[in-house]
C-alpha cells in the first residue's frame, strides 16, 4: 500500500507533495534501482540536476517505476556555467533530452554565483522557458532576499520555490519568515545534515526515544511542522520508508522550540554562503 502524502499547492497552482526524493550522487544502475524503489515506496516529487548528472539515471527509474509520469513531479537545476540566455534555454533542453521528458514540473536556477551577477539573465529563460512548456513552474535554489529581490524588481516575478540549506542546525528561521511573506514555499536540501552527526544529537536522540520515532523522523517531522518541503536522500528501501512515515503523530510546541535552540550562525553543513558561494 502506498502511503498517501499531503501536499502543498505553489503560488501558481502547481501541487508538490511536502516531501520528496532527493538524488544526489545517485547514479547508474544502482541509481535506478535506488529512484525506483522510491517511487514504489509512495515518493511522489523528485529532486535532480545538472550538475548531479544522473537525468538519465532519473528517466529510466521513472519509466521502470509504477507511477505514471502525470503523478511524478519533477525538479532539475540550471547550473552556474549557463546562466547566459541562450545556453540557459540549451541546458533545459539538453536535461530533458536526458532525462527523455517532454518537461520538468520544476526547473530551478542552483546557485545565484553572485560574482557574476548573470542570475537575473538566467531568470528570463526560465520564465521563457515556462512559456514554452519546457517547464511547468520556476523557482530558485540558494537564493538569498537580496538575489530574490533583484529578480522583482527585474522581471516582476518572484519564485514560487526556494530549495535552501535547511536543518535543526541551520534553521533559516529569518529566511523562512520572509519567503512566506511572499508566497515563495521553502524547500530544504539536505535536512538529515548528509549524516554528519546530526541524528546523534542528545535532543534529537532523546525526542526520538520520547515519541517512539526515529531520530530521522524527528528531524523531517520538524521540518514539516514548520512549513517546509523536504527531499531527503536513501538508497535504503527501509530508510526511504522510514522518512515517508512522518505523519502519524506531531511534536509539541515546546519540542519544537527544543529543536529550533539548536541552531547555530555557523551550523551551514561546508560553509556554502550563497552571498559568496560560487558553483559552476
Amino acid at each position: 500500500m502506498v502511503l498517501e502524502i499531503p501536499k502543498i499547492r505553489l503560488r501558481d497552482g502547481l501541487e508538490i507533495p511536502v516531501i520528496g526524493f532527493g538524488t544526489v550522487f545517485l547514479k547508474g544502475s544502482e541509481g535506478v534501482l535506488a529512484i525506483r524503489s522510491a517511487i514504489e515506496d509512495g515518493y511522489r516529487l523528485i529532486d535532480s540536476a545538472y550538475n548531479y548528472e544522473n537525468e538519465g539515471t532519473l528517466g529510466e527509474a521513472i519509466r521502470q517505476g509504477p507511477a505514471s509520469r502525470n503523478e511524478l513531479p519533477v525538479t532539475s537545476k540550471l547550473p552556474g556555467r549557463y546562466h547566459g540566455y541562450d545556453e540557459a534555454i540549451k541546458a533545459i533542453e539538453e536535461s530533458l533530452f536526458r532525462a527523455q521528458l517532454d518537461y520538468f514540473d520544476l526547473y530551478l536556477i542552483h546557485w545565484p554565483n553572485p560574482k557574476e551577477g548573470k542570475y537575473v539573465e538566467a531568470w528570463k529563460a526560465l520564465i521563457d522557458a515556462k512559456k514554452r512548456g519546457l517547464v511547468r513552474s520556476i523557482g530558485v535554489s540558494n537564493f538569498l532576499p537580496e538575489h530574490l529581490e533583484r529578480l522583482d524588481k527585474e522581471t516582476g516575478e518572484l519564485p514560487v520555490i526556494n530549495q535552501i540549506e535547511m536543518h535543526p542546525f541551520f534553521n533559516q528561521s529569518s529566511q523562512r519568515r520572509w519567503q512566506e511573506e511572499r508566497g515563495i514555499v521553502t524547500e530544504a536540501w539536505s535536512p538529515l545534515f548528509r549524516g554528519r552527526g546530526l541524528l546523534g544529537d542528545e535532543t534529537i536522540m532523546a525526542l526520538a526515544d520520547a515519541y517512539g520515532k526515529t531520530p530521522a523522523q524527528i528531524v523531517l517531522r520538524w521540518h514539516h511542522q514548520h512549513g517546509a518541503v523536504t527531499i531527503p536522500r536513501s538508497s535504503s528501501p527501509e530508510r526511504q520508508r522510514e522518512n515517508l512515515s512522518i505523519f502519524g503523530f506531531e511534536l509539541s510546541g515546546d519540542d519544537m522550540k527544543k529543536i529550533d535552540g539548536l541552531s547555530r550562525p555557523d551550523g551551514r553543513i561546508d560553509d556554502q554562503d550563497p552571498a559568496v558561494y560560487q558553483e559552476f
